[in-house]
């Protein structure tokens, strides 16, 4: 089991404090596999088994207890009299009116609570309605690239061992130590861009692109079809999935409900603008879509139109569109936008007179601003994406990421960088 440590760790800073542990994510993301992790640190500290119960809703043996008062008298029966116990419920969301028995375990015992969950009922904006000043929320995502590149190196060193003969794969297993210096990552930053960041597809095993594919088509299926239209019960499934497609096809430009609705028309399926902010709502509560608003950087204020969204994981694009090159620059925004709120980010589209910052990134008192250009092949150009920063006087960290050929360093005060590099480093 590779560690996810930069998970964990924040996690387990809560740990034996009054608040219920809420991860929240797209499916298949790692939730269960962290709350593995978590498990493991308890007992590693010296936490017994019998004080670690551990509860997976996705399974059918706990079929019969799936609803508040039965999860209620199940775990009240095998609770000790005294002394803490730690309860881990993996996809609570299964269990009706789950957040009544968190509450009352948080009242009437001795116990440390950590709960998973795919859908809206994990959002913040739910969860506060049932469990007012009691829960810490985390956000988990598919794979970062250097959480990636360390499942690369698990794997090419599992094959190694197996084929201690092989040559080729001791060479570029060599090239993965230390991540952060060997040769092949922009090699391996491609290979990200295109299989994307689901741990399933990068686990001990070498899928080919149509299988990894196949793989998340899957996990997006279940996503659709079960924290959607089921517990939505949806009936036009088939005018979601053109939405779906719609918002996959434009990641990264701006648009609104009225644009959707227009292009739907024009298929000859009308749909209104209320109906399409419901889809759009429900998509990112099942966190297949991540919304981002413009901010205007000289009126200070948040705008309430055109805004973009960007997709869970490339590689879910990818296995409902199909790969195609002219895609890649809105992969690049998608994966740095990912990245941002990986770490904390409050994230917006900068909005000036002069055009669009493609994203401002806030996190407390810091600050920075960055544009990504897949490539600079005019002055013209270049004078758009290092202009556009130019204009706003201030001191924070500005970066355009680039992934063609370009000679680094500082442009006025602006850090040009590789995409990759931006993603390993731990300067912001």
């Amino acid at each position: 089991m590779i560690l996810r440590t930069s998970y964990t760790e924040k996690i387990l800073a809560f740990a034996d404090r009054p608040f219920v542990k809420v991860l929240s994510g797209v499916r298949r993301c790692g939730k269960s596999t962290i709350l593995k992790m978590i498990a493991n640190a308890l007992r590693e500290r010296g936490i017994p088994d019998e004080r670690i119960f551990a509860y997976n809703f996705d399974s059918l043996q706990l079929d019969e207890i799936k609803t508040a008062k039965r999860l209620y008298s199940a775990i009240k029966a095998r609770l000790p009299v005294d002394g803490k116990t730690y309860l881990l419920l993996d996809e609570i969301q299964e269990v009706k009116d789950w957040e009544k028995a968190v509450n009352s375990f948080m009242t009437d015992f001795d116990v440390d609570i950590y709960v998973t969950g795919s859908n809206s009922r994990m959002l913040s904006s739910e969860i506060s309605t049932y469990l007012t000043g009691r829960y810490v929320s985390f956000r988990i995502f598919p794979l970062s690239f250097k959480e990636y590149l360390a499942f690369r190196k698990e794997y090419l060193n599992f094959y190694a061992e197996n084929k201690s003969g092989d040559q080729i794969i001791t060479a570029f297993f060599e090239h993965l130590n230390p991540l952060h210096e060997y040769k092949d990552r922009y090699a391996e930053f491609a290979r990200y861009l295109r299989y994307g960041g689901f741990p399933a597809i990068h686990h001990l095993k070498e899928y080919t692109i149509e299988e990894a594919y196949t793989v998340v088509r899957d996990i997006y299926n279940s996503t659709i079809f079960t924290d959607i239209v089921k517990r939505n019960e949806i009936r036009k499934v088939d005018q979601l999935e053109r939405i779906v497609r719609f918002v996959f096809d434009n990641i990264g430009r701006t648009f609104s409900a009225a644009s959707i609705s227009k292009y739907l028309k024009s298929e000859n399926r009308s749909i209104d603008n209320e109906t399409v902010y419901n889809y759009l709502s429900k998509l990112e509560s099942a966190f297949i879509l991540h919304r981002c608003s413009r901010y205007d950087l000289q009126g200070k204020e948040v705008l309430k139109t055109q805004e973009k969204f960007y997709v869970a994981d490339p590689a879910m694009r990818y296995s409902v569109l199909g790969y195609t090159p002219d895609s890649v620059a809105a992969m690049l925004e998608n994966i740095v936008y990912l990245e941002l709120l990986r770490r904390g980010y409050e994230v917006t589209i900068g909005q000036l007179a002069s055009g669009e910052i493609d994203f401002v990134a806030t996190k407390q008192e810091n600050k920075l601003y960055v544009q990504i250009a897949e490539r600079i092949e005019s002055e013209e150009t270049q004078k758009r994406e290092y202009g556009r920063l130019l204009d706003i006087r201030d001191n924070y960290p500005k970066y355009v990421l680039r992934t063609d050929e370009f000679a680094g360093g500082n442009y006025q005060g602006i850090q040009t960088m590789h995409v990759a590099d931006f993603l390993l480093s731990d300067a912001y």
